[in-house]
């Protein structure tokens, strides 16, 4: 077996670089120079910025193998410079959206590693949940990442015990703006939706249902899912939730689920829950909000708690799939 490679710390320890990424993403560097500002003068003026700073940034990025610089003060798009113009990378740098609160964010890491509770708030005055629904721009440009723009359509290739002939109504619990319920839909022409979440959210659900031809079969009902869910569905879907949420609120949730699903309904969790033995890993949305990326056998004690029992649990090909009912014996209130 080969020796790894000896880790570069200069290299892992520079801020430089995804700074200027940031910056320039904000700036709209790449869009202005595809629009024929690629020298520093008229390139400064379009991005309404300091010429000699930009042209210190920029050579920086040159340098990274981000944009070129064919002669001094002139600069033109590189295969990664024209990455910089898609939707889906941009959101995710723009210091203006919620590009900028992730960035902002690494630097209460430290708080998070010590406390095991997020520092957002020491930075941006709120937790996260509440900043987004204080300032309506960021929680659009976070609708747009966690949506079709910066994720793509979502996937509803994932099977269930028993299949799906006999699942009549879905209620998708914090589905955002309705894609993957949307999906979901298409893919079981005999399935009803609901998607509960946020007002901010759904209230762009309906084009989403629209455009995916399901808006017969699907209704929104914009509420926070700590509140009650509607009852008696077959099937409460929790997909990328769970993980945006420490175990006391991930606990909450699930006993909502399990309230309104009694005793013939089941819930399903995809993506915040992986097998035993998987290696761990920080990721934004933990420092973001405190929430955490589970096993299997550490939501297993999370559901149990939560009045819940994991019937299935299994690798997909999209997701790691988790089956919940309702616990015969009944769990905490």
């Amino acid at each position: 077996m080969s020796k790894p490679e000896r880790a570069d710390l200069e290299s892992l320890s520079d801020l430089c670089t995804p700074w200027c990424l940031h910056v320039a993403v904000t700036l709209g560097i790449a869009e202005h120079i595809a629009a024929g500002h690629d020298r520093i003068e008229p390139l400064a003026a379009a991005a309404q910025c300091d010429a000699r700073v930009l042209h210190c940034m920029l050579g920086h990025l040159v340098s990274k193998g981000v944009f070129e610089e064919p002669e001094l003060g002139r600069f033109t798009l590189n295969d990664a410079a024209r990455d910089l113009l898609n939707p889906a990378a941009r959101i995710g740098l723009d210091l203006d959206g919620i590009g900028g609160r992730m960035a902002f964010a690494w630097g209460t890491l430290l708080t998070f590693v010590r406390t095991g509770a997020s520092g957002y708030h020491e930075v941006f005055g709120r937790p996260f949940w509440e900043d987004l629904e204080a300032h309506p721009a960021v929680a659009a440009s976070f609708d747009a990442l966690i949506g079709a723009v910066g994720h793509g359509t979502p996937s509803a290739e994932f099977q269930i015990s028993g299949g799906w002939d006999s699942v009549k109504t879905v209620v998708d619990v914090g589905g955002g703006t309705g894609g993957m319920l949307a999906e979901v839909l298409r893919a079981h022409l005999h399935v009803r939706g609901i998607l509960v979440d946020v007002p901010r959210a759904v209230a762009q659900a309906d084009e989403v249902f629209q455009s995916a031809g399901v808006a017969d079969r699907a209704t929104a009902v914009g509420r926070s899912f700590f509140d009650p869910l509607p009852g008696d569905a077959d099937l409460y879907l929790l997909r990328g939730v769970l993980n945006n949420w420490p175990d006391r609120e991930a606990a909450a949730l699930l006993r909502n689920c399990a309230r309104a699903a009694g005793t013939s309904g089941r819930v399903v969790i995809l993506k915040s829950v992986g097998p035993d033995g998987e290696p761990r890993r920080l990721t934004v949305d933990m420092v973001l909000v405190g929430g955490r990326h589970r096993s299997i056998s550490e939501f297993r004690d999370l559901a149990r708690e939560s009045g819940l029992e994991v019937t299935a649990a299994g690798k997909q090909s999209a997701y790691y799939v988790v089956e919940c009912r309702v616990a015969a014996s009944g769990g905490k209130s």
